[in-house]
């Protein structure tokens, strides 16, 4: 007789949708998409300036989207005057340090009522059993894009290793 897991996809699944609207809500407030916001949180969080390139592809890796929809998302912030274009990279300005601001002290006040309270050894355990779980998708993901064929496996988000540095999702301001 086989026993149901104690945790699934469809856990993890239900929690990242109930706390992606959360998200979603505060952005809308802001009128920042959840893609310009991932773009700004890597400038942010990389020291305010960043390799374009290397934001479009820990955005496509992270995200698990095309490069053309990261892509996108950097120019738009370009236009909406929250980052400036200088070479291959891109800097923040004033604006875009005082908009990463504000939804970042939003995401810690929803952070603090989401997950307040919880034993912080439960936290820690969550942390790496997701962890673990992610790097395995990644690792099977990678492993069918593979299989596929070498010419398209590169072109598919996932299919490459991840890029250095802090991941590019959760709510806790990764976001």
């Amino acid at each position: 007789m086989t026993t149901a897991p104690t945790l699934t996809g469809q856990d993890i699944g239900q929690a990242e949708k109930a706390t992606r609207a959360v998200l979603d809500s505060l952005l809308a407030r802001t009128g920042t998409t959840f893609h310009r916001w991932v773009a700004l949180n890597l400038t942010a969080t990389g020291g305010g300036r960043m390799e374009r390139d290397a934001v479009v592809r820990r955005m496509a890796f992270g995200l698990k989207i095309e490069e053309a929809a990261a892509s996108a998302a950097v120019g738009e912030l370009v236009e909406l005057g929250l980052t400036t274009a200088n070479g291959g990279e891109i800097v923040l300005t004033p604006v875009g340090t005082a908009r990463f601001e504000q939804i970042r002290d939003g995401i810690a006040a929803i952070t603090e009522r989401l997950y307040g309270g919880l034993p912080v050894e439960d936290l820690v355990t969550a942390r790496r059993v997701l962890a673990a779980v992610t790097e395995r998708a990644n690792a099977e993901l990678a492993r069918l894009n593979a299989s596929r064929g070498p010419a398209r496996a590169q072109d598919r988000p996932g299919a490459a290793s991840p890029p250095p540095g802090p991941g590019a999702g959760g709510p806790g301001g990764d976001r």
